[in-house]
């Protein structure tokens, strides 16, 4: 029997960067059952176009009341991050316009957990079989290090089965499936790929909730 889940340095709680319900949807689900008292920051102005950005927040938001955890909805400033990147328009998948964008993202979750008073912050980006795991962890460990007092934590979510429960729960909850990782030249690239295979390329979907 593995030992239960426990937060690091006798952390009492912790900030959860969720980048979507499919990523961080078996991460929840493991906090949940493992009663770590945790909050989800949902900040992700790479997100692209808006009505893709409103129906990924949705779904966390769905999961995040069912569980009944917290949820903290930050800004969409996509023209922040369009200025921020701007001459990476180009990079390859991995390379530093994904570095800039996690530093975008989790520059802001490490301010909200200075500001509200974790101890520890985390995000789901890594699990991810697309993201570089150690990637994510610099720019987590980076964002971090600027306040006294804060650690990310760099658990590992794809070990122990985490790959396989992440894909369960979103096979469970019908979670919305994104068909790209989110920016516009994810879009645009893995549209470019599509077409060289002969194949449709990807309708964003269009949102009805509410504003």
């Amino acid at each position: 029997m593995s030992l239960p889940l426990v937060l690091p340095d006798k952390a009492q709680k912790l900030l959860l960067h969720s980048c979507c319900a499919p990523c961080s949807g078996g991460i929840m689900e493991t906090l949940f059952e493992a009663s770590i008292d945790y909050t989800v920051f949902f900040y992700n102005p790479n997100i692209h176009p808006e009505p893709e950005y409103r129906l990924r927040k949705e779904e966390n938001i769905r999961f995040a009341n069912k569980l009944g955890v917290p949820f903290v909805d930050g800004d969409y400033d996509s023209d922040n991050w369009f200025l921020r990147t701007k001459g990476m328009e180009h990079e390859p998948e991995r390379g530093t316009r994904c570095s800039l964008c996690f530093d975008i993202r989790l520059e802001q979750a490490a301010l909200f957990a200075h500001e509200h008073g974790f101890p520890l912050m985390s995000s789901s980006l890594g699990i991810s079989r697309w993201k570089n795991f150690e990637q994510v962890v610099a720019c987590g460990q980076h964002a971090a290090a600027r306040y006294a007092g804060l650690s990310y934590w760099n658990f590992n979510w794809r070990k122990k089965g985490g790959t396989n429960r992440m894909l369960d729960v979103s096979k469970r909850e019908n979670f919305y499936q994104q068909e790209y990782c989110g920016c516009a030249y994810s879009l645009r690239d893995a549209n470019a790929h599509r077409l060289s295979q002969g194949r449709p390329t990807i309708k964003t979907r269009k949102y009805y909730g509410k504003d």
